[in-house]
Protein backbone atom coordinates (compact mmCIF):
# COMPACT_ATOMS: atom_id res chain seq x y z
CA UNK A 1 0.00 0.00 0.00
CA UNK A 2 1.23 3.48 -0.83
CA UNK A 3 2.23 5.39 2.28
CA UNK A 4 1.40 9.08 2.28
CA UNK A 5 3.01 11.25 4.93
CA UNK A 6 1.67 14.78 5.39
CA UNK A 7 4.82 16.83 5.80
CA UNK A 8 3.71 20.46 5.83
CA UNK A 9 0.71 22.73 5.43
CA UNK A 10 1.12 26.42 4.60
CA UNK A 11 -1.26 29.21 3.67
CA UNK A 12 -0.87 32.35 1.60
CA UNK A 13 -3.41 35.12 2.28
CA UNK A 14 -3.69 38.37 0.42
CA UNK A 15 -6.17 41.19 0.10
CA UNK A 16 -6.04 44.23 -2.15
CA UNK A 17 -5.16 44.90 -5.76
CA UNK A 18 -3.73 42.19 -7.99
CA UNK A 19 -4.06 40.41 -11.29
CA UNK A 20 -5.77 37.03 -10.95
CA UNK A 21 -4.85 35.83 -14.43
CA UNK A 22 -1.15 36.64 -13.92
CA UNK A 23 -1.16 35.07 -10.45
CA UNK A 24 -2.72 31.87 -11.80
CA UNK A 25 -0.27 31.69 -14.72
CA UNK A 26 2.74 32.50 -12.53
CA UNK A 27 1.95 29.73 -10.07
CA UNK A 28 1.41 27.15 -12.86
CA UNK A 29 4.66 28.19 -14.55
CA UNK A 30 6.53 27.96 -11.23
CA UNK A 31 5.31 24.39 -10.70
CA UNK A 32 6.17 23.46 -14.31
CA UNK A 33 9.69 24.82 -13.88
CA UNK A 34 10.09 22.76 -10.70
CA UNK A 35 9.18 19.62 -12.69
CA UNK A 36 5.69 19.06 -11.30
CA UNK A 37 2.77 17.69 -13.30
CA UNK A 38 -0.33 19.66 -12.37
CA UNK A 39 -3.91 18.39 -12.54
CA UNK A 40 -6.75 20.82 -11.95
CA UNK A 41 -9.25 18.87 -9.90
CA UNK A 42 -11.75 21.70 -9.48
CA UNK A 43 -12.47 25.15 -10.84
CA UNK A 44 -15.68 26.93 -9.89
CA UNK A 45 -16.83 30.52 -10.13
CA UNK A 46 -19.84 32.06 -8.42
CA UNK A 47 -21.08 35.48 -9.44
CA UNK A 48 -22.74 37.78 -6.96
CA UNK A 49 -23.49 41.16 -8.48
CA UNK A 50 -20.21 42.45 -9.86
CA UNK A 51 -17.97 40.29 -7.64
CA UNK A 52 -16.78 36.71 -8.04
CA UNK A 53 -15.98 33.90 -5.68
CA UNK A 54 -13.54 31.38 -7.15
CA UNK A 55 -12.48 27.99 -5.84
CA UNK A 56 -9.66 26.00 -7.43
CA UNK A 57 -8.06 22.72 -6.42
CA UNK A 58 -4.84 21.37 -7.91
CA UNK A 59 -2.82 18.22 -7.39
CA UNK A 60 0.82 18.59 -8.42
CA UNK A 61 3.12 15.57 -8.39
CA UNK A 62 6.75 14.85 -9.13
CA UNK A 63 8.68 11.59 -8.96
CA UNK A 64 11.74 12.06 -6.79
CA UNK A 65 13.03 8.48 -7.15
CA UNK A 66 11.56 5.08 -7.99
CA UNK A 67 10.43 4.90 -4.37
CA UNK A 68 9.53 8.50 -3.40
CA UNK A 69 7.09 10.95 -4.93
CA UNK A 70 6.30 14.50 -3.89
CA UNK A 71 2.64 15.51 -4.06
CA UNK A 72 1.41 19.04 -3.45
CA UNK A 73 -2.28 19.80 -2.90
CA UNK A 74 -3.48 23.34 -3.52
CA UNK A 75 -6.81 24.87 -2.50
CA UNK A 76 -7.40 28.37 -3.82
CA UNK A 77 -10.25 30.47 -2.47
CA UNK A 78 -10.83 33.94 -3.84
CA UNK A 79 -13.57 35.99 -2.20
CA UNK A 80 -15.06 39.25 -3.42
CA UNK A 81 -12.97 39.61 -6.57
CA UNK A 82 -14.01 42.62 -8.63
CA UNK A 83 -12.60 44.14 -11.79
CA UNK A 84 -11.16 47.62 -11.32
CA UNK A 85 -9.35 50.11 -13.46
CA UNK A 86 -6.27 51.76 -11.96
CA UNK A 87 -3.79 54.32 -13.17
CA UNK A 88 -0.12 53.35 -13.02
CA UNK A 89 2.71 55.38 -14.55
CA UNK A 90 0.16 57.60 -16.31
CA UNK A 91 -1.56 54.63 -17.98
CA UNK A 92 -4.89 53.04 -17.22
CA UNK A 93 -4.75 49.36 -16.43
CA UNK A 94 -7.35 46.69 -15.69
CA UNK A 95 -6.73 44.79 -12.45
CA UNK A 96 -8.65 42.86 -9.83
CA UNK A 97 -9.44 43.79 -6.28
CA UNK A 98 -9.58 40.91 -3.80
CA UNK A 99 -11.38 40.95 -0.50
CA UNK A 100 -9.36 37.80 0.16
CA UNK A 101 -7.17 35.54 -1.93
CA UNK A 102 -6.12 32.43 -0.02
CA UNK A 103 -4.02 29.50 -1.15
CA UNK A 104 -3.62 26.48 1.11
CA UNK A 105 -0.68 24.24 0.19
CA UNK A 106 -0.17 20.73 1.58
CA UNK A 107 3.09 18.89 1.01
CA UNK A 108 2.88 15.09 0.98
CA UNK A 109 5.66 12.53 0.62
CA UNK A 110 4.54 9.27 -0.94
CA UNK A 111 6.60 6.14 -0.35
CA UNK A 112 6.40 3.08 -2.60
CA UNK A 113 4.01 5.06 -4.81
CA UNK A 114 3.85 2.28 -7.43
CA UNK A 115 3.04 -0.32 -4.75
CA UNK A 116 5.88 -2.63 -5.77
CA UNK A 117 6.67 -3.89 -2.26
CA UNK A 118 3.25 -5.11 -1.15
CA UNK A 119 2.10 -8.03 -3.37
CA UNK A 120 3.23 -10.72 -0.91
CA UNK A 121 3.67 -10.81 2.89
CA UNK A 122 7.42 -11.42 2.59
CA UNK A 123 7.83 -8.33 0.39
CA UNK A 124 5.87 -6.29 2.92
CA UNK A 125 8.25 -7.52 5.61
CA UNK A 126 11.23 -6.48 3.47
CA UNK A 127 9.65 -3.07 2.91
CA UNK A 128 9.31 -2.54 6.67
CA UNK A 129 12.98 -3.46 7.20
CA UNK A 130 13.97 -1.20 4.30
CA UNK A 131 12.09 1.79 5.73
CA UNK A 132 13.14 1.31 9.35
CA UNK A 133 16.83 0.61 8.84
CA UNK A 134 18.07 1.32 5.32
CA UNK A 135 16.52 4.57 4.06
CA UNK A 136 15.90 6.56 7.23
CA UNK A 137 18.24 9.39 6.25
CA UNK A 138 17.08 9.38 2.62
CA UNK A 139 13.46 9.65 3.81
CA UNK A 140 14.43 12.64 5.96
CA UNK A 141 16.06 14.28 2.92
CA UNK A 142 12.94 13.76 0.81
CA UNK A 143 10.73 15.14 3.59
CA UNK A 144 12.96 18.23 3.73
CA UNK A 145 12.70 18.56 -0.07
CA UNK A 146 8.88 18.57 0.13
CA UNK A 147 8.95 21.05 3.03
CA UNK A 148 11.38 23.36 1.21
CA UNK A 149 9.32 23.25 -2.00
CA UNK A 150 6.11 24.23 -0.20
CA UNK A 151 7.82 27.04 1.70
CA UNK A 152 9.54 28.28 -1.44
CA UNK A 153 6.21 28.35 -3.33
CA UNK A 154 4.61 30.26 -0.45
CA UNK A 155 7.36 32.88 -0.39
CA UNK A 156 7.33 33.25 -4.19
CA UNK A 157 3.57 33.77 -4.22
CA UNK A 158 3.66 36.30 -1.39
CA UNK A 159 6.36 38.28 -3.19
CA UNK A 160 4.52 38.07 -6.52
CA UNK A 161 1.22 39.25 -5.02
CA UNK A 162 2.90 42.14 -3.22
CA UNK A 163 4.77 43.15 -6.36
CA UNK A 164 1.79 43.02 -8.72
CA UNK A 165 -0.48 44.68 -6.17
CA UNK A 166 1.77 47.74 -5.92
CA UNK A 167 1.91 48.57 -9.64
Amino acid sequence: MVEKDNIIKETVKYGGLGDFKSTYQYSRRWLDEEGYTVIEDKYSEKLSGNSKEIEIEWTASKKLTDYYKSTLKFKWRILGMTDVEVEADGKRKNMNKFVELGIEIKGILEKDYENKWEPAPFQKFLKDIYQKYVVVERTREKENHVRDTVQSFKEEMKAFLELTGRK
